[in-house]
């Protein structure tokens, strides 16, 4: 019986190959096309970072929640950052301009294509007020830094007031005032909400003997700011009694009285 496959020449596989179109490019052709990709990227370049097409036309501020700093102070503190191509913004200087207002604990800025600048703000909350010399009153945050002045202290926080103990006075060149004010910041930012909010002093009789005088002449002795954490726990348990003076100035053996 014959063989049914079909055969195919060599011959012709061959010359089916040669017959199949190629592409090929002459050195100029391929000069041209550099050419012409270059003058692409070229045009890309100037239309981002060097016309106007893409400029800032707006900053868009988010985060903000009081009305103590608004969206204006923080365009302003971006300056001349926000003139000119959205591209050729320096991102890290921005943020470092928000965030030296003194109301911003942090600052996040990035670009919104087409035509926004985007900055996100996280504002500093006060934990404690310090009496000033003249009357006034110094907001501090939980890190301790004081970033605002004004006439009242705000409502919900401690006043820290220095009442030193006359052993407190001689020891000053040890463990000064600044080192005090600390001290009762540190014990402000560690009370629990519905505590701070009934707070109306932390008086600071020396570094081991803090007190903090609650609403209805409740006295609340806090001691040293050691172990923070743990005396603001047992505190929050001892309020379910009633009593005058609450003593937590030693967390593991606490005690109450009046």
């Amino acid at each position: 019986m014959a063989d049914a496959s079909v055969l195919t020449d060599p011959l012709e596989e061959e010359d089916f190959g040669e017959r199949a179109p190629r592409l090929r490019l002459s050195r100029r052709g391929i000069v041209v096309l550099s050419a012409f990709g270059a003058l692409v990227v070229g045009a890309v370049c100037w239309l981002v970072f060097f016309s106007s097409v893409l400029d800032v036309r707006s900053v868009a501020v988010q985060g903000l929640e009081s009305d103590r700093l608004t969206a204006d102070q923080v365009r302003e503190a971006l300056g001349g950052l926000q003139d000119g191509p959205l591209a050729r913004v320096d991102l890290d200087e921005a943020e470092h301009r928000v965030a030296a207002v003194p109301r911003v604990a942090k600052a996040e800025v990035w670009r919104g294509w087409p035509h926004t600048l985007r900055v996100k703000v996280v504002e500093r909350r006060p934990v404690a007020a310090v009496r000033t010399e003249d009357g006034k009153f110094t907001q501090v945050d939980a890190t301790g830094v004081s970033f605002a002045t004004e006439p009242t202290a705000p409502a919900g926080v401690p006043v820290v007031e220095l009442a030193l103990s006359q052993q407190a006075n001689d020891a000053l060149g040890v463990i000064g005032r600044p080192e005090l004010v600390r001290a009762a910041v540190t014990v402000a930012a560690a009370l629990p909400a519905d505590v701070a909010k009934r707070a109306g002093a932390l008086q600071v009789h020396s570094y081991d003997d803090i007190r903090l005088q609650l609403g209805n002449g409740v006295t609340v002795r806090w001691g040293s700011p050691d172990r923070t954490e743990r005396k603001a726990r047992v505190l929050t348990a001892l309020l379910g009694q009633k009593a005058v003076n609450y003593d937590v100035s030693a967390p593991d053996a606490p005690a109450v009285s009046g």
